[in-house]
């Protein structure tokens, strides 16, 4: 004859371990989402900023001291072959890239540039005196903030999207706070 073993958990004990699972889930989520957003926005400054650097090399190396107008110039390689942005923030007009949307602009005072730069796609008609970059986030949970820079190197920031394309290109937009 065996005998046979209680040994185990019973339903409770099993009950008890799931809900403390869950109320250390329901603490932790929030934290981690936040700090997600928080990832989101550090990318999209990140982001503004390769632009101003790229964009200031640009102008001082190929442009003739004029600005591209989009980033897809600023990713076509130079005769020293390469280009002046990374290839992920050059791959389009607008990138998408950690819950934010990328794009970039002439300034609304701008003028042409009347000689080519050192690219093929820096053409005449492509160069342009001031610009501005915006990034703004997709969605709900990829950020809160909206960031504007321009040629004057600053980063603005506001919990609003209230930068306005017609306020841009070498002036301060006149909203937004500059990033700190």
């Amino acid at each position: 004859m065996r005998k046979s073993s209680n040994a185990g958990f019973t339903l409770l004990e099993l009950m008890i371990v799931v809900a403390i699972i869950g109320i250390i889930a329901a603490i932790a989520v929030p934290g981690l989402l936040r700090a997600r957003m928080a990832g989101n926005e550090a990318a999209a400054i990140g982001s503004l900023r390769a632009v101003n650097s790229s964009q200031n090399a640009y102008m001082s190396s190929c442009g003739n001291g004029f600005y591209a107008s989009t980033l897809l110039i600023l990713a076509d390689p130079a005769p020293t072959g390469a280009g002046f942005i990374s290839p992920d923030l050059g791959a389009a007009l607008i990138i998408q890239k950690s819950g934010y949307e990328l794009s970039m602009n002439a300034g609304s005072e701008s003028v042409n540039a009347t000689r080519d730069g050192c690219n093929p796609s820096g053409t005449a008609g492509n160069l342009v005196s001031s610009y501005y970059a915006a990034n703004q986030p997709l969605g709900t949970g990829s950020g809160s903030r909206w960031f504007w820079t321009n040629v004057l190197g600053t980063i603005y920031v506001d919990t609003a999207d209230v930068f306005d394309p017609e306020t841009v290109g070498n002036a301060a937009p006149g909203v937004g706070m500059p990033l700190q």
